[in-house]
């Protein structure tokens, strides 16, 4: 028969172990609320660069920094942008490690997860 000490290491164990496997896609977002990164609102006019971007950007499928519609005019609300060959808001690079931020495209709902 287990001892009652040996019980509760064991489920303390697994707690902690559950709780380091959760947390990164609870941590606290890149995003502030005011849905900016580094002083660079998120919203507006984009333009695609191949490096030097104002953000390195990752798309994810799941647990993104920000949920990004893409529009055509008006990119006026939190993650809608439009994206424009010229005189953009902020330009992004995007990566497929080390990103500033992740992204989720969406068909309505942008913004903060």
């Amino acid at each position: 028969m287990m001892k009652l000490s040996t019980v509760k290491t064991a489920l303390c164990t697994l707690v902690l172990s559950l709780s380091v496997a959760v947390l990164p896609a609870y941590a606290g977002s890149k995003v502030s609320q005011q849905c900016t990164y580094k002083g660079i609102k998120l919203n507006g006019k984009v333009k695609v660069v191949e490096r030097g971007g104002d953000i390195k950007v990752q798309v994810k499928s799941s647990f993104p920094d920000l949920k990004v519609q893409q529009v055509n005019s008006f990119p006026n609300k939190c993650g809608q942008w439009q994206y424009v060959t010229s005189f953009p808001d902020f330009t992004v690079q995007f990566v497929d490690a080390f990103p500033d931020i992740t992204i989720k495209y969406v068909d309505a709902f942008p913004g903060r997860p």
